[in-house]
């Protein structure tokens, strides 16, 4: 089993920034993906970001492209998700995410693809 827990968000003025961080314990040596999702209130969870951990390549929204960066520890037992520029439409409850496969890399945003989920962490963005 692994265990993730976020912390890092808050509210903050639009153009503002705000780093998540994402704290995994337990069977994490076998994990070679992990990501950020988030929900806002009546929309489905989407992916905001994903990295593979080995090879450290990342994929992003098209939403958050130049704007997030997603990374990771040097003991790849924390992720990371620097975002700046927020705007109001990236309010919502932050996920951290861990999958136990490779997937495939087109699919990575789909939430059916992961295997272990934190509790969130919420992210609102005032105009």
């Amino acid at each position: 089993q692994v265990q993730l827990v976020e912390s890092g968000g808050g509210s903050v003025q639009a153009g503002g920034s705000l780093r998540l961080s994402c704290a995994a314990s337990g069977y994490t040596y076998n994990i070679p993906r992990m990501g950020w999702f988030r929900q806002a209130p009546g929309k489905e969870r989407e992916g905001v970001a994903c990295i593979y951990t080995d090879r450290g390549s990342t994929y992003y929204a098209d939403s958050v492209k130049g704007r997030f960066t997603i990374s990771q520890s040097d003991a790849k037992n924390t992720l990371y998700l620097q975002m700046n520029s927020l705007k109001p439409e990236d309010s919502a409850m932050y996920y951290c995410a861990a999958a136990a496969n490779f997937g495939i890399p087109s699919m990575w945003a789909s939430p059916e693809t992961w295997h272990y989920w934190g509790q969130g962490t919420q992210v609102t963005v005032s105009s």
